[in-house]
Order: C-alpha cells, then sequence, then structure tokens
C-alpha cells in the first residue's frame, strides 16, 4: 500500500541534538511511517526537497494563545513559523478553569475580554479546542492568578486555607484532565501578595501527577537571584520540575549578570530538573506596569484602552505631548499595554545559548500592534541568531524548540523525527530561513518556510494555509520527573 506522502532528498534534522542526515521520509495515517533510503517506494504525494531542512515541527514553549485558539483557530502568526504546537497558560494566566465575577485582572486581560473567558472547567477548554480545530496543536498549564480569581475576593492578599484548599481541588481535577502542571506570574500585582506557602501548598498537587511548575518569576530585576531561589524552593518541596518562563536581566541595572543567573540555574540543576524558555529579543512586552516606567530606556505603547489612539507611539513622545511626566502620562494610559526596550543583548545571546534554555515566543495575540516575536520568534532563532551571527549550530537551535520541549513537557510522540511519532513537520530553507517582523511593522510572516504538516496534513504551503485544519488538544503524557533532561 502506498505511503500519504513521500518527502525526498530531505536534511533530516531530527530534534534530537544530533547533525542532520540526507534521508526521504514516507507518512500515513498521519504519523511518520519511514526514514530512509526509500528508492522504489510509492505515496499518493511525493516532494523534492532537494537537501532543503526537515524538522519537528516547533513547539511554543511559551504562549498567551489560550483563547485565541478558539477564536482564531487559523493560528497565523504561528503556523507561518513553522509552529505546529503551542502551550497555553503561562505567567499565571490561563483561560481556564475560570469562572469571572467581571471584567479580567490584569493580567488576565492579555487573553481576551470577559467574554472570552467561558471555560469554568479544564475539561470544558479541552472541548473547546477540539471542537475549534485550531491550526496548531494546543497543550495547557493551569494559571496560579486564574485560580486566584476564582477564589479570592481580594487579589492583593495571601490565600486563606479555605481558599487554598478550592484551588488545590480545581488543580487536582485539572491535572486529572490531562493540564501539563502550574505556572505562576508573581511578580504581577494580581499574585505578588501571595506568599511562598500558598504557591507550594498548590504545588503540593503536581507530585502525584510528576507535573511541571513553570513561573514568571516573584522579580526580573535586581532580586532575580532570590526569586530563582524561591521558585528552586517550590520544586523541591513539589518534587516536581521546575522551568523559569522568559529567563532574563530585566531593567538598565541589571545588564550583564546573565552569568550570575545561569550559574544559579547550573547549581540547582545538579540536585532537581530546573530548565528555564526565552525569546530572542531584547526587549520584553507586557501590561503597562507602573513599576517599570523609566527614562532609563524606551518604552512603547501597545494598547491603551482610554487612549487607542496612541498605541504604537513612544511612551516618551506621549508624555512630551501631552506636557506631563512619564509616570504620569503612564496612569492617563492605563489599563494599557508596552514593549519595554529593557534587556543587553549579550545576555539575550548568553541565556539562549546556554543548554538549559528553550525558545519561546511569549507573543500577545490579543495585542493591535504586537511585540514582532508574536510572528518572527522561531525563525530569527535559525536564521539571524543561528546561521547569521553562529551563535550555535542549527541542530542545537532545532533541539531548542522541539525535542528538548516535548521532553520536558510530557508531549509523547512529538518533537522528534522517530518512526511511527506524529508527523508534525516543517520543512524550511537554512540559506534563506529569516524573520521579518520587526517593531515598526510585527505583522508580517516569516520567509523560508516552504511547508507546514500538523498530524500529518499540510497545513501551510506557498505562503498559505492549506485545506482544513488539522491540530488536536494534548494531553500530559505520564510523569514528567523521570524524563525531564537537563540539556
Amino acid at each position: 500500500m502506498p505511503y500519504d506522502l513521500i518527502i525526498r532528498d530531505a536534511l533530516v534534522i531530527d530534534g534530537s541534538d544530533s547533525p542532520g542526515y540526507r534521508a526521504d521520509v514516507a507518512i500515513g495515517n498521519g504519523r511518520i511511517q519511514r526514514i530512509g533510503n526509500l528508492h522504489g517506494v510509492s505515496a499518493s504525494e511525493e516532494i523534492n526537497a532537494a537537501g532543503r531542512v526537515l524538522a519537528p515541527g516547533f513547539i511554543d514553549v511559551h504562549t498567551h494563545d489560550d483563547t485565541v485558539v478558539i477564536r482564531q483557530p487559523e493560528m497565523l502568526p504561528k503556523i507561518t513559523q513553522g509552529v505546529t504546537t503551542v502551550i497555553v497558560g503561562n505567567c499565571g494566566i490561563s483561560a481556564s478553569p475560570v469562572t469571572l465575577a467581571g471584567d479580567p485582572p490584569d493580567p488576565m486581560n492579555l487573553l481576551g475580554p470577559a467574554s472570552a473567558f467561558v471555560y469554568p472547567r479544564f475539561r470544558d477548554y479541552r472541548q473547546a479546542v477540539d471542537q475549534a480545530r485550531p491550526a496548531v496543536n494546543v497543550a495547557a498549564l493551569i494559571g496560579h492568578t486564574a485560580l486566584r480569581s476564582n477564589h479570592l475576593d481580594d487579589l492583593m492578599r495571601t490565600a486563606r486555607p479555605a481558599e487554598i484548599s478550592a484551588m488545590r481541588e480545581q488543580l487536582r481535577v485539572s491535572l486529572q484532565d490531562g493540564a501539563l502542571g502550574l505556572s505562576t506570574g508573581l511578580a504581577y500585582a494580581s499574585a505578588y501578595s501571595a506568599e511562598t506557602d500558598e504557591v507550594k501548598q498548590l504545588a503540593e498537587e503536581l507530585t502525584a501527577f510528576g507535573a511541571v511548575y513553570t513561573t514568571h518569576l516573584r522579580s526580573e530585576f535586581k532580586p532575580v537571584l532570590e526569586a530563582m531561589q524561591e521558585a528552586f524552593e517550590i520544586g523541591r518541596h513539589a518534587r516536581s520540575p521546575v522551568v523559569i518562563s522568559h529567563l532574563k536581566c530585566a531593567g538598565a541595572g541589571n545588564w550583564g549578570r546573565s552569568p550570575q543567573l545561569l550559574d544559579a540555574l547550573e547549581t540547582a540543576a545538579r540536585t532537581q530538573p530546573v530548565g528555564c524558555d526565552c525569546y530572542p529579543y531584547a526587549a520584553s512586552s507586557s501590561t503597562l506596569d507602573l513599576k517599570q516606567v523609566t527614562d532609563a530606556f524606551r518604552i512603547t505603547i501597545t494598547w491603551s484602552t482610554p487612549c487607542p489612539d496612541q498605541g504604537g507611539r513612544d511612551l516618551q513622545d506621549i508624555a512630551a505631548g501631552w506636557n506631563l511626566s512619564l509616570l504620569d502620562a503612564a496612569r492617563k494610559l492605563q489599563p494599557a499595554g508596552a514593549v519595554y526596550y529593557g534587556m543587553d543583548e549579550q545576555d539575550v545571546q548568553r541565556i539562549m545559548q546556554h543548554p538549559l534554555s528553550m525558545i519561546g515566543s511569549d507573543g500577545l495575540p490579543e495585542d493591535p500592534f504586537p511585540h514582532p516575536r508574536l510572528w518572527g520568534a522561531f525563525p530569527r532563532v535559525l536564521g539571524h541568531f543561528s546561521r547569521d551571527l553562529g551563535l550555535f549550530p542549527l541542530h542545537k537551535a532545532i533541539h531548542k524548540m522541539t525535542g528538548l520541549t516535548a521532553t520536558r513537557f510530557g508531549l509523547h510522540e512529538r518533537g522528534f523525527i522517530r518512526q511511527g511519532y506524529w508527523a508534525d513537520l516543517v520543512l524550511f530553507n537554512a540559506a534563506t530561513v529569516r524573520d521579518v517582523a520587526d517593531f515598526t511593522a510585527p505583522k508580517r510572516a516569516a520567509e523560508g518556510i516552504d511547508g507546514v504538516w500538523v498530524n500529518g496534513h499540510l497545513s501551510y504551503a506557498g505562503g498559505k494555509p492549506q485545506g482544513e485544519r488539522h491540530g488536536r488538544f494534548l494531553q500530559r503524557s505520564g510523569s514528567l520527573v523521570s524524563g525531564f533532561k537537563q540539556g
């Protein structure tokens, strides 16, 4: 019986952190059926890769695509980059399990308006993803702030015992229903008042499932090392793997400290499973935080509810036009979003290069004027950092966005090109792949991505989506503790 597809003469870089090899790859019934010299073997369709790279579909380890995968299931910002799986629920904010009493609190508003939060149980969200059939696969964390918003009448305090018990129950049921683990966003005001013990008690639910703990640290500024130690302490308490989200040295006073952060990460890794994700830019993006308003670096406003016409303008220019201080202008813009040019490029490169780091976009799809990472993160790593700067070889770059991520998050039979695994694949030209999105025109598709297959179906080619969407919900597969690899 012929296969559905044979991709011939590809440079197969299989996600395992090994150099590529030339081979043919046969696909059938949504899976990779054979790899090797398939001369004389037939298929319903054949593609001559002519030495182009065939890699596992990229896994975006850090997204806020929770509701957009349902409301805009075409997922063009991701599929155009070669991303075939997104991990949602990061930074303590998730679409489920959530029952809102009013508008979503900051930063849950990054996921959309109140009308987007219609999943009181995790299983409701999981069913909605499968019904929407997005163009990419979806796996999900449970957000600590989301749980707090369900049970606390005041997010500016730590939770009481009965509230912690209620949050634990929701987390436990969600883990039973296939959630990957727990995420926190302790830097945000809505979770900053949560004492370490509150998080520890919640994290105890991870133990029985071998589930992961991910965290947007309590601080990425001067106390970042102390915040890292808090994260490691929570992981040890729960006997749970720890992933630090978008590890960075934020703020001009912090520049150059990446060796200290990476040394702390390596030290922890000797006694517990830890890692981090990062994005390939020296600018961050989130809601407009008055604590981060400074004249030490540039800040661009991406959206503002009371002043929508200011989106895309620098805060300094807005303040000058209004004859206000930066802080007063920021107050007038609230609620709002911003891009902060608050990192040093050398720190970004050191963290990205480290063997414990994975690649994630941290893109904000609801943003009217988004950070270019939403559309360009993965091609930027392949083109600018691997090919042009030689920061690491191509197979290392691909490992950081495929096999390493799949292993750390328990995504069974994903992230590698292996016989029997699901055929999530991307075909690209290593000589031309590059990000096109930038800070002035951020909604632009990458170049050099020739084909993307999701669960064996061609989903993107020739610069356009192809046919039906074939993404699905991916549940956690078993315990992550024994399978968590450190590099």
